[in-house]
């Protein structure tokens, strides 16, 4: 592709000028090829402008970049812009010829419940009969294809790429996890979307966004870059709810449980086996729990129905949809109810086991596994013990991906949040297979254990390397 168009949107300042071929596009100086166009981008850890030159060296006839080098070579082409991460996305939509523009992308944000909604869109649309695409923390999918999720949102080049394949494969719709980080470092640039989604907000992230007011602006962000022609829908029971639609563009919608909105739910019954609901004055039983669910399924229909799906059949629907891997997962045995859950923020920690005490009998104990990750916001982690031991029977403290942090050193960090007479009631095991062995040792028949934390991750990342650890395999071999 041509130079020229692939700069088209960018605000930029051109040296050597030359609208020469470039036949691939790469922020990572590793990557060059013969023809290549290297984006230098400023990262949290590295700065590409210190390998500009070693770009040139390998083959990249052009540069993006903020920052001029100070040598400037003749056959080179230098773009000069003010933010290479927006340009980069700019750039990558341009070279895969715009795909979002070519079917209907729909992206949600929010701190809990992404992946879930997004999931189960997915689910839903393909049983509908659309060709269908997934960007998830979990998976990747094109109708059922499954290609491996390495972040929550992609980067701008492979994001697009995705898209791109999504289109040569027929996909009408993608339904996409829109996370913060992506926002501020605009991955997401260059994007056209149909619709933006806003589940909730709550204490995450604070080790990248420093503040919560910064990471509301960010999310808010999203909802402020959508186009006119596009539908934002909010969930109005979160107090942030109307904050993402102040400044947008797009179509206003709004979904509740509490108030007057568009798209109203009731949650008539909360059982282990579903939830039944009352949705626009109309019922439905479901096979998801909890009233979080109730949000996410809300959420779900509100947007098949923007979608110009017929009502009763987005009502019929939801009833057939599974809850996503890892996510409120059942694993039983021995007269034992345990429950896997990603739950890996105060809110949503809370939310599952407000779940489970809403439905659960007296005589029925709840033990609670819980850590929380290494190399991310130390804040969450006193305020998560508080919440779990509250709300448990017995708590056991454990490691979630301790990354390069010690161990032990979460953990004391997590026990500042009980006061000693919680501490009575709370074991401290970092060995998280041990941990689970002791939650399932203590507990009798009836009883409910909650592993939350990792839900879908196959690994333990310590000091740098995955381990294969799986909490629902874990659990299924010791109550079996």
């Amino acid at each position: 592709m041509r130079i020229n168009e692939l700069l088209k949107y960018i605000d930029c300042d051109i040296v050597n000028n030359n609208n020469i071929d470039i036949k691939h596009i790469t922020f990572d100086s590793r990557n060059i090829e013969a023809d290549t166009l290297f984006v230098a981008q400023v990262g949290v850890h590295v700065d590409g402008h210190n390998y500009i030159a070693s770009a040139i060296e390998k083959g990249a006839v052009a540069v993006v970049c903020e920052q001029m080098p100070e040598t400037i070579a003749p056959n080179i082409v230098y773009i000069k812009t003010t933010d290479s991460n927006k340009a980069l996305g700019y750039i990558a939509s341009n070279f895969y010829n715009n795909p979002s523009t070519k079917l209907k992308l729909i992206g949600i944000t929010g701190t809990n419940g992404k992946t879930t909604t997004v999931t189960l869109l997915h689910q839903m649309f393909r049983q509908l009969g659309y060709h269908t695409g997934l960007i998830s923390t979990i998976v990747n999918k094109i109708d059922e294809k499954e290609i491996a999720s390495t972040h929550t949102t992609p980067d701008a080049i492979n994001l697009n790429r995705l898209l791109s394949e999504m289109v040569n494969n027929g996909c009408e719709y993608c339904f996409m996890e829109v996370s913060s980080h992506s926002i501020v470092q605009d991955r997401i640039g260059g994007l056209e979307f149909f619709g933006g989604i806003f589940s909730n907000i709550t204490h995450d992230h604070l080790d990248f966004h420093k503040t919560f007011a910064e990471y509301i602006s960010a999310k808010k962000r999203f909802f402020d870059n959508l186009p006119s022609s596009a539908f934002a829908l909010t969930n109005i029971d979160d107090r942030n709810g109307q904050v993402m639609l102040q400044n947008t563009k797009a179509k206003k919608y709004t979904y509740s449980i509490q108030e007057i909105a568009d798209f109203n739910g009731k949650i008539l019954e909360n059982t282990f086996q579903g939830l039944f609901l009352n949705i626009n004055g109309k019922e439905v039983w479901t096979q998801l729990v909890g009233r979080f669910n109730a949000y996410n399924l809300l959420a779900i229909y509100a947007t098949a129905r923007l979608c110009n799906i017929d009502e009763m059949e987005a009502l019929q629907q939801l009833s057939s949809l599974r809850a996503a891997e890892g996510r409120f997962e059942y694993v039983a045995g021995q007269g034992i109810t345990a429950i896997v859950d990603y739950a890996h923020t105060p809110d949503a920690l809370k939310n599952v086991l407000q779940t489970v005490n809403d439905i659960r009998m007296d005589n029925q104990k709840l033990i609670t596994v819980v850590g929380c990750g290494g190399d991310r916001d130390p804040l969450k982690r006193p305020i998560m013990a508080t919440i779990a031991c509250e709300m448990s029977d017995t708590l056991i403290l454990t490691s979630d991906n301790p990354r390069t942090e010690d161990p032990e050193k979460i953990l004391d960090e997590m026990e500042k949040g009980l006061t000693n007479r919680q501490k009575e009631n709370t074991l401290r095991i970092s060995n998280r297979q041990q941990a689970i062995k002791t939650a399932c040792k203590l507990a009798g028949k009836g009883d409910i254990i909650v592993v939350a934390g990792k839900g879908h991750e196959k690994y333990q990342e310590i000091n740098g390397v995955k381990h294969h650890f799986d909490d629902k395999e874990e659990l299924i071999n010791i109550l079996k």
